[in-house]
């Protein structure tokens, strides 16, 4: 019923810059959070940064001061603007959309990972 498309990854030299982009399309009700999360090789998946429908952002203390997240709520697009790359942001970025369904209840859907390689 919801489809995450994700796209913007790429290679890029340390200092540099992407922007990655998630649109959800299908049985998009309403949004509780949009956010990605990344996975390193070797290493687990970890938050990266969230934003809510109150319009809240929570980010990794390691991305802090240099990702930014952004929301078009009318087009469902979720937006990471990465700036500063560093070669530690190399990995496997995945939007993840949580969704309020009926009585309240939340349902996790997950894009299919864009791979973002930061290196000279």
């Amino acid at each position: 019923q919801v489809q995450l498309v994700e796209s913007g990854g790429g290679l890029v030299q340390p200092g540099g810059s992407l922007r990655l982009s998630c649109a959800a399309s299908g049985n998009i009700l309403r949004i509780r959070t949009m956010g990605w999360y990344r996975q390193a090789a070797g290493k687990q998946r970890e938050l990266v940064a969230r934003s809510t429908s109150a319009g809240s952002t929570n980010y990794a203390d390691s991305v802090k001061g240099r990702f930014t997240i952004s929301r078009d709520n009318a087009k469902n697009t979720v937006y990471l603007q990465m700036n500063s790359l560093k070669p530690e942001d190399t990995g496997v970025y995945y939007c993840n959309l949580v969704l309020v369904i009926s009585g309240g209840r939340s349902d996790d859907y997950w894009g299919q990972g864009t791979q973002v390689t930061v290196s000279s």
